[in-house]
């Protein structure tokens, strides 16, 4: 593992993961700045909508109150929202600090600032801070490890205060959560541990934020206490919060899908800032295992509605399918970190395919709601849900504009915010671009020396990418693009020649101009995808996907009076694109139109089926 320069004090931006070490450096929010298409859109709809959608539904159902209640001493047994409501005001604090730190937008900074000066009231004097445990009328603190929350909630605190360190310097919110992470140490020095992983990589970044290894230190405890059986025993078993074996000798991730991947991303972080090979090593073997045999097409984590949680090896039902939208954001955190410690292409082919078919399917057009769990089959239409009302479920055929528990919505909108944080990275003498979207790119690589790049693409609905050189080192440097693993017969046009590359990195090695341009083709071509035989719930089906995008048949396409789960695909006709998604011919000869996975459920209540059936 080679070392990449990285301050504690990031002037560009701030970026939610900043390792010590590591083979590539992640860029600041402003070291990228996205431009228009795709992700532009998403970005603007979370800032302009999401953020607002979600404080107005805290505030009208007690969850911001809460903390007045504490501060008042008006605590009691009637306190509304789940143990872990409060996390999700931590998580909006999140979502709006990396909105500030993107584009300086003082609404978003406002909001920081109000929440704050709520919560700052809320905090004992010894830096507890939660409103469901400890105070008038309540169970006494830390008396339910194992559903409380108590520690998961304080990992959120931290978080957030890292995303106002990062985009601003020290301030109210910083001095709480370096409060709290100094009672947890506190308190929690010798034993104990949190049902919900959370706490770890909290403390882990905090750490990192304020230089400070207490921190750090700390979460590697709480990582090698999990595993021994040390949590109370329940019906779901200890594999549910990975009290079952030690994360040293696990084989893949279990349990709960969320709670397994916040965990393994503060394993990375420990790892990789403790120069903890071992560890690092465990939670590669662990993701390797995992993406081959417990991960979706679309990315998605997660096969049992039961706990939440992963399945065994190959059990990938289409319809029964949890794929819960946070699990898709914690596997996007544990990738980024396992790229940014060894630099391999694998975790950001993930990523790419995380955000397109988990992290976009979530949201509707107008932010305002979300899809909890991602089915790749829906068999009945269902209801539309409404708009006024706290859905009870967290399935169904269509978003909902808050659930009963809705970590969900702020998860989502504290990872759009901070989006391209994940597109490119540098090293000493390296610019690497990691996703593709109309971006300027301006930031300096480890020697000092500075690099500015113009991206223009349609991608994903085009696979063309032309990448402009405005500012440029003298001297070689290698500036390094990701070829997708799906792309065959990728080219690359630069410097009078043209050549195909092969997946993984296609590398320009040489002295770049000022305003030359350099091209990459990625090809888009619709394609059949082919289920692994060992998928018992997907024999004999097809999948079709086009570029990063997974496709998907809906009701509302078929020709009237057709079903959808009649529908047999004839293999031997190639998928044919049209607009940014594809047709596929029939068994019978009908033409149906397909469409990208992430706008199902737009057009009204339907059926659906990304695995089609081809006899």
């Amino acid at each position: 593992m080679t070392a990449a320069p990285v301050t504690s004090d990031d002037t560009a931006g701030g970026t939610p993961v900043l390792p010590a070490r590591g083979a590539q450096r992640p860029l600041g929010l402003r070291e990228v700045e996205v431009t228009g298409g795709f992700w532009e859109g998403l970005q603007t709809v979370n800032a302009t909508a999401t953020l607002e959608h979600c404080e107005r539904w805290m505030e009208r159902l007690g969850w911001l109150a809460n903390f007045d209640r504490v501060a008042d001493g008006t605590t009691g047994p009637d306190r509304p929202g789940w143990s872990f409501s409060d996390s999700e005001v931590y998580k909006l604090i999140e979502a709006a600090a990396w909105e500030y730190g993107r584009t300086g937008d003082p609404a978003a900074d406002a909001l920081v600032r109000r929440l704050t000066a709520r919560i700052a009231r809320a905090q004992d004097a010894d830096g507890y801070l939660n409103t469901c445990y400890g105070h008038g009328g309540q169970q006494p603190r830390y008396s339910d490890l194992e559903s409380g929350h108590e520690l998961y909630n304080t990992g959120h605190l931290l978080q957030a205060a890292v995303a106002r360190l990062r985009t601003t310097g020290p301030d109210e919110l910083v001095d709480i959560a370096r409060r709290a992470a100094d009672h947890v140490c506190a308190t929690f020095d010798d034993s104990g541990l949190c049902g919900h992983p959370e706490i770890e990589v909290g403390l882990a970044e905090l750490g990192r934020a304020l230089g400070d290894l207490r921190f750090v230190e700390q979460a590697r405890r709480f990582l090698d206490r999990r595993g021994h059986g040390s949590l109370r025993e329940i019906p779901l078993g200890r594999a549910y919060f990975q009290d079952d074996q030690p994360i040293r000798e696990a084989t893949a991730f279990r349990g709960h899908a969320v709670r397994a991947l916040y965990l393994a991303a503060a394993a990375v972080d420990v790892a990789v800032d403790l120069g903890d090979d071992e560890l690092l090593g465990a939670i590669v073997r662990q993701w390797d295992r995992t993406v081959e045999r417990r991960t979706y097409i679309t990315g998605g984590m997660g096969s049992r509605h039961q706990d939440e949680g992963f399945g065994e090896d190959w059990e990938l039902p289409a319809d029964r399918a949890y794929c819960e939208t946070c699990a898709g954001v914690a596997s996007v955190m544990v990738a980024w970190r396992l790229y940014l410690a060894t630099g391999h292409v694998k975790y950001a082919d993930l990523i790419e395919r995380t955000f397109y078919n988990v992290v976009a399917t979530s949201p509707r057009s107008d932010g305002r709601a979300f899809f909890y769990a991602n089915p790749l089959h829906q068999r009945t239409a269902g209801g539309v849900s409404d708009d006024d009302a706290v859905s009870p479920r967290a399935e169904g055929g269509s978003r909902a504009a808050w659930f009963d528990v809705s970590c969900c919505p702020t998860n989502l909108a504290r990872t759009l915010a901070s989006w391209q944080a994940y597109a490119a990275s540098a090293a000493e003498r390296e610019l690497t671009l990691l996703q593709y979207a109309p971006t300027r790119i301006r930031t300096v690589l480890g020697d000092g020396s500075a690099i500015a790049i113009d991206v223009t693409t349609a991608y994903p609905a085009d696979g063309a990418v032309t990448l402009r050189v405005t500012d440029a080192p003298a001297g070689a440097v290698a500036l390094r693009l990701r070829i997708p693993s799906w792309a065959a017969g990728a080219v690359l046009v630069e410097g009078g020649r043209t050549r195909v590359v092969a997946a993984g990195f296609a590398v320009v090695d040489r002295s770049l101009v000022p305003g030359e341009e350099i091209q990459l083709l990625l090809p888009t071509t619709p394609r059949f995808t082919w289920p692994d035989r060992r998928i018992d719930a997907v024999r004999a089906c097809v999948a079709v996907e086009r570029g990063p995008l997974v496709l998907c048949a809906e009701s509302v396409d078929l020709p009237p009076g057709a079903v959808l789960d009649d529908l047999l695909v004839d293999p031997s006709v190639p998928p044919v694109a049209r607009s940014d998604a594809a047709m596929v011919r029939t068994v019978g000869g009908d033409e149906i139109e397909l469409v990208p996975y992430h706008r199902w459920a737009e057009r009204g209540a339907s059926t659906m089926r990304v695995w089609l059936p081809v006899h």
